[in-house]
């Protein structure tokens, strides 16, 4: 059995009521429920949160919410990993016995079934403890830069800053869509990136909405890649 998790509470600070709110015309959590949905792979698509409203959209867009999260594993500071491990407790109590879990982010509208199909196949296939998508950054991070009170700039990696951009290694970093695991993983791992195992996805599926212009540049993102028809 397959489970997926939705962790959606409802405290978000930066953008209030994030998880719920409108966008590109559906509620932010939506877009994950139905991606989840759509893949097929799963026999439960849960979503774990502490608010009445999320868990009402939820299940209006076809997602179960069997119980509430506590407000313990509802503040700002949780990690990912505890909550999800909490889910498969409880799934796990009401005679669902998943084989793998999947926690897919609610705020990830760029979500695509085959990524979620790829990782499974890939963690299948690898000895690691998790899958999940990574992108690589478009520009070097051997060549940042710090920013000083005075305006003034210097380099993070001074030993960097004359190599040519193609000799430098490549870096990814973490999409921020979903994660493979399974189910006995999450309990026993904090740390997912030190026993996972990446699947790469284009930069351009991948987007951060932390901000009120993260928001916007998402939804226009969108819409263009939607009237292309290149998903």
């Amino acid at each position: 059995m397959n489970i997926a998790i939705i962790p959606a509470r409802g405290g978000s600070k930066r953008i209030p009521r994030k998880n719920i709110k409108l966008f590109c015309g559906k509620p932010m959590i939506t877009h994950s429920i139905e991606t989840a949905i759509r893949s097929e792979l799963f026999d439960h698509v849960v979503v774990s949160t502490d608010d009445e409203e999320i868990a009402t959209i939820a299940e209006q867009s076809g997602a179960e919410v069997p119980f509430f999260r506590s407000s313990e594993l509802a503040d700002d500071s949780t990690a990912t990993a505890p909550v999800i491990a909490d889910a498969v407790s409880r799934c796990s109590a009401m005679g669902w016995q998943a084989d793998f879990v999947c926690c897919i982010y609610p705020c990830a509208p760029f979500i695509q079934p085959k990524d979620v199909f790829d990782a499974l196949v890939l963690l299948k296939d690898s000895t690691a403890a998790f899958s999940f998508p990574i992108a690589q950054y478009q520009n070097a991070v051997q060549r940042a830069l710090r920013v000083k009170k005075d305006g003034r700039v210097s380099a993070f990696y001074p030993e960097f800053e004359l190599t040519r951009s193609q000799d430098l290694e490549p870096a990814f970093h973490d999409a921020g869509q979903f994660y493979w695991g399974a189910a006995e993983a999450w309990g026993r791992y904090s740390k997912i990136y030190e026993v996972g195992i990446g699947l790469v996805i284009p930069h351009w599926r991948v987007v951060d909405i932390d901000t009120a212009d993260d928001w916007k540049r998402a939804e226009l993102m969108f819409e263009a890649i939607n009237r292309t028809d290149i998903f």
